[in-house]
């Protein structure tokens, strides 16, 4: 039986490692979870739902990680986390790996075994834990929506009473993962 732990993410990051759908499919394959408490609030999770899907609640974070075989984080967590896991455990996350490079090399030090998600291979098969186009998807949906509001008026084309409100333009520089989105959402939001 595998052991999964979650700790909580630094207070930049409203994001966790796991949500309760996902804690559920792996309690349901054999694995033993532990979230640390409060670690889903800001994703919208409570405790509650964590427990609901079968996952034990930690009170800190090295409770939540120190028998674990795997963690599971969005970003690099801190060294000290590290050092609560056990020898040879996997730490799986956004580990940043081009950045602070001292940081990097004190985690490997550690005896836990590294792994960068954002090293995928951007393949048809890794899909599902490509973690650059998730997220850039969801960069090029919020550029648009900030940028809405922003601009102050409406996008599309307005007809009222007093006149016409003609459609916003809107200019999308690149058409990567991110761009094809601004460009399929500022068309859901109206403008030309």
């Amino acid at each position: 039986m595998i052991a999964i732990g979650v700790p909580a993410e630094g207070n930049d990051e409203p994001r966790i490692g796991l949500t309760p759908e996902t804690v559920k499919k792996l309690v349901k394959a054999g694995a033993t979870v532990t979230v640390r408490s409060g670690a889903g609030l800001r994703s919208h999770f409570s405790d509650q739902d964590y427990t609901d899907a079968g996952a034990k609640i930690a009170k800190t974070d090295a409770d939540s990680v120190s028998g674990a075989d795997v963690v599971f984080t969005v970003r690099r967590p801190p060294l000290s986390i590290a050092k609560s896991m056990k020898k040879g455990a996997a730490l799986i996350g956004m580990l940043d790996p081009f950045a602070d490079a001292e940081g990097l090399d004190a985690l490997a030090k550690t005896g836990v075994a590294l792994f960068a998600m954002e090293l995928m291979p951007r393949i048809t098969r890794a899909q599902s834990m490509d973690v650059l186009s998730s997220q850039s998807n969801l960069a090029g949906y919020k550029a648009v929506v900030d940028a809405a509001a922003a601009f102050e008026r409406a996008l599309p084309m307005m007809m009222t009473a007093a006149g016409t409100v003609p459609a916003a333009r809107v200019f999308v520089m690149g058409v990567g993962v991110a761009g094809l989105q601004a460009i399929a959402t500022a068309r859901r939001l109206g403008p030309s």
